[in-house]
């Protein structure tokens, strides 16, 4: 296990979105490492409509204009979404979607104690527990106080474990409003997990 440092984010943002793909959460929670393997990202620039930063500098989004490598968090529809900044001011890199990646208690923790139930009171699909941005920050205890305008520690940080995606998808990214710079094809997707990812997938 090789924990990533603020070196790997301080590079644009497609680069680090790519290379993100295949990497490992690890989330200290009440005594159990949470873990998520990394398998959709989405890449943002100051200079672009879609991103946040193009909208200026808030007092919610300073991170976005910290070192490479600091957590941006924000509110997405009622739940936690994560992010880092990148190289750049305003630059960063949203992870869209996660893989469960643990041992059973780990698992268990994240089943039928963060997220347990789907909207209609179904339980959860494993391979979805992690199926989008606020799902992954809730079945990983993630929470915009806690971790906004922070940087990793000993509690949050990302690993390479060694995997390397065989082929990777990029494609458009989700949620961008007509005219905002909804065409680009920043959002990266590892095929070999495409089925636990956001959909839909177009333009690839």
């Amino acid at each position: 296990m090789k924990k990533l440092e603020a070196s790997f984010f301080d590079r644009t943002p497609c680069e680090v979105a790519r290379d993100l793909l295949g990497k490992v959460i690890f989330r200290l929670y009440e005594g159990i490492w949470l873990k998520a393997q990394i398998i959709e990202t989405e890449s943002y620039y100051l200079h672009e409509k879609g991103s946040h930063a193009s909208l200026g500098y808030t007092e919610k989004r300073k991170a976005l204009f910290m070192p490479a490598g600091t957590i941006y968090m924000y509110y997405a529809r009622g739940g936690d979404s994560l992010n880092m900044s990148c190289h750049g001011e305003g630059n960063a890199v949203l992870i869209k979607s996660g893989y469960p990646y643990g041992n059973e208690e780990a698992m268990l923790q994240m089943m039928k104690h963060l997220n347990p139930y789907k909207s209609d009171g179904r339980e959860r699909e494993t391979e979805k527990l992690c199926s989008g941005q606020t799902l992954l920050c809730r079945s990983l205890g993630l929470k915009v106080p806690q971790y906004d305008a922070k940087t990793f520690d000993d509690s949050l940080f990302m690993a390479d474990m060694g995997y390397v995606p065989e082929k990777i998808i990029q494609t458009t990214r989700l949620g961008i409003p007509k005219g905002r710079d909804e065409h680009l094809l920043y959002r990266y997707i590892d095929e070999k997990y495409m089925n636990s990812c956001t959909k839909p997938v177009r333009n690839t």
